[in-house]
């Protein structure tokens, strides 16, 4: 039998030479070097002293790489964590291992994908819309190069337009074949891996001795398999004449020997060494596919956004010396005035729509004794004009009829004979004026305009008065209004409601548009098995357990919200199970966005 693998096994040979690759920044070349400076470091220590380099290079990792959180579970018994007393140590590394593994591939399938999708984007859009982008969205370098030959161009030829579209379309397709050649090998390593570990899962639990080494050959094979599906990507390259620019080497692993499984047990020492080579492994794909995707990803946003921030560069610089001139450095008090202005304004402005309109409801709602009181004086003025104007009617009446006039004798009625006696008097106004009754009735009509006046002016004081908390609110509409819009800015900027994980309505599309791709993927997947297209089976099912880890980070924390995660979590498990029924599948995704709240549309929401 072969002996159990050795760090010796693995180690570079003494003339290794560092990458050859070229990263285009510092973030490519970190995690580029980091796995090759380890590898010389761990080339100087023996062999026998491997689990103290074990220690040091998770010390190692911990320190210097990216930590990634592995968010949907390993298709492992429910009784398989490591924090369970009945686990191994040995089992609890491998577990650690494996979902070190599973994050790594996740997290770069995820950065694939973006780029992915922004590359599609950009080819689906008009031809102006990609020749924009070459000129505009690719940094003042690109700017002035392309510029240059499209103005030459457009000298030399008439076709200046449609070269440049032709450069766009071939510029996207390149990095989108790319991308895809690298999310298709990713998505098949992960779908082999996760079906093994559905399989083997009972067996680690049973008898970790006899199944750990099985696994760890599983995933150095998959490896194996996977640094051959990169091999075929560079020969295609290589072969294609038409792509320009510098591709990294293709990426080699460190292979375990042969195992035994009937063999003896490993030791401690000798599964260290296999884990430790497996995490080397591991670090040569993140490096490697660090540069990969760097090489291909889609343009950074200070790059697709240069024009903008330039001109607000500019902007800002010509706003900061044209500041500086009015400012108190160059002798200016302009603006010392300006804030003195602006401070008047702002406080007319409070005092005016929130300091008086909110004393004024507090007065209308607080003060209604001190208003009222007001009011009963000014109806008894009234009223006092009122029996003058009945007694002055009463004297003339009783004066020009020679009767008594009864007590329930209204004012309307002693009215029409001072009115009768006034048109009598009026056929002599003058001598009725010295001798006649004509000047006591103008005084009696004067005093009954004086109770009409009176009268009208009460009225209109009950109607203002009645609407004081009216006016005091539409004072303050606009400070209202203003304060509603700020906190609509505060609110969206404190939600972020555009990602998956927030609580308003995109966020609800965007969980409910997962949910439609995991279902397309369950169908794509059905599909494949019955035409017998089985490595393309293979990738989408790689696909759908990136979707449903998807769904499950973002769907986490409204599902905990509304108590429904236990029971939505179950689903998603249920869903990547490798031997579940497609009927079934497709069962659970229409339960998805039917029963729970946190993935209903607003609309439908109580």
């Amino acid at each position: 039998m072969r002996p159990p693998p050795t760090l010796m096994d693995s180690q570079p040979p003494a003339n290794e030479s560092p990458p050859s690759t070229t990263p285009s920044n510092i973030g490519e070349i970190v995690p580029l070097y980091s796995s090759y400076l380890w590898n010389r470091v761990a080339s100087l220590i023996p062999t026998s002293n491997s689990i103290i380099l074990g220690k040091f290079s998770n010390l190692f990792r911990q320190t210097f790489t990216k930590s990634r959180r592995v968010s949907f579970p390993l298709p492992l018994p429910s009784e398989f964590p490591c924090s369970s007393p009945n686990i191994s140590s040995d089992t609890s590394r491998i577990y650690a291992v494996l979902e070190e593994i599973m994050a790594d591939v996740l997290s770069n399938l995820h950065d694939i994908q973006k780029s992915l999708d922004f590359w599609q984007s950009r080819a689906e859009g008009s031809n102006a819309r990609k020749a924009y982008f070459m000129i505009f969205e690719r940094g003042p370098v690109a700017f002035v190069n392309e510029s240059k030959n499209f103005v030459r161009k457009s000298l030399s030829e008439d076709s200046a337009m449609q070269h440049l579209c032709q450069s766009s379309s071939s510029h996207m397709s390149d990095r989108m074949r790319v991308l895809m050649e690298l999310r298709s090998s990713l998505a098949s390593f992960l779908a082999q891996l996760y079906v093994e570990l559905d399989k083997r899962g009972e067996d680690l639990l049973k008898n970790p001795e006899k199944s750990l080494p099985s696994l760890l050959a599983v995933i150095n094979r998959l490896f194996s398999n996977l640094e051959g599906s990169f091999s075929h990507l560079h020969a295609v390259r290589e072969s294609d004449s038409s792509i320009d620019g510098s591709y990294s080497m293709p990426l080699v692993f460190d292979r375990l020997p042969e195992i035994n499984e009937e063999g003896s047990q490993w030791t401690d020492c000798e599964l260290t060494d296999a884990i430790n080579l497996v995490h080397k492994n591991l670090e040569k794909l993140n490096s490697y596919l660090s540069v990969m995707v760097g090489k291909h990803r889609k343009p950074r946003r200070m790059t697709l956004y240069w024009v903008r921030y330039t001109c607000g560069a500019v902007g800002l610089s010509v706003f900061s010396i044209w500041l500086l001139r009015h400012s108190s450095l160059m002798g200016s008090s302009d603006i010392d005035n300006w804030i003195h202005d602006a401070k008047e304004a702002t406080m007319s402005f409070f005092s005016d729509h929130v300091e008086q309109p909110l004393l004024a409801i507090r007065d209308e709602l607080f003060d209604t004794f001190r208003k009222r009181h007001k009011g009963v004086m000014e109806t008894e003025e009234v009223q006092l004009t009122q029996d003058s104007l009945h007694r002055m009617l009463r004297n003339f009446c009783e004066q020009d009829t020679r009767e008594k006039i009864p007590d329930n004798a209204s004012d309307q009625e002693m009215l029409e004979v001072v009115m009768n006696r006034y048109e009598k008097e009026l056929v002599h106004p003058i001598h009725n004026l010295l001798n006649g009754e004509l000047a006591r009735g103008l005084l009696i009509q004067v005093q009954k305009l004086k109770l009409d006046i009176e009268t009208a002016m009460l009225e209109l004081d009950q109607i203002l008065r009645a609407n004081e908390i009216n006016f005091a609110i539409l004072a303050a509409l606009p400070a209202f209004f203003l304060s509603l819009g700020m906190l609509t800015l505060l609110r969206t900027w404190l939600k972020q409601d555009s990602r998956a994980q927030g609580r308003g309505r995109i966020a609800r599309i965007h969980r409910r548009l997962l949910v439609v791709e995991i279902e397309k993927r369950i169908m794509q997947y059905q599909s494949y098995i019955e035409q017998g297209r089985d490595k393309d089976a293979e990738n989408v099912f790689g696909l759908l357990i990136y979707s449903l880890e998807r769904l499950y980070r973002v769907v986490e924390k409204p599902a905990r919200t509304s108590g429904e995660w236990d029971l939505v979590k179950q689903d998603l498990i249920e869903l990547g199970k490798p031997q579940q029924q497609t009927s079934y599948k497709l069962t659970v995704t229409q339960r998805l966005v039917k029963v729970y709240d946190c993935l209903l549309p607003t609309l439908q929401r109580q």
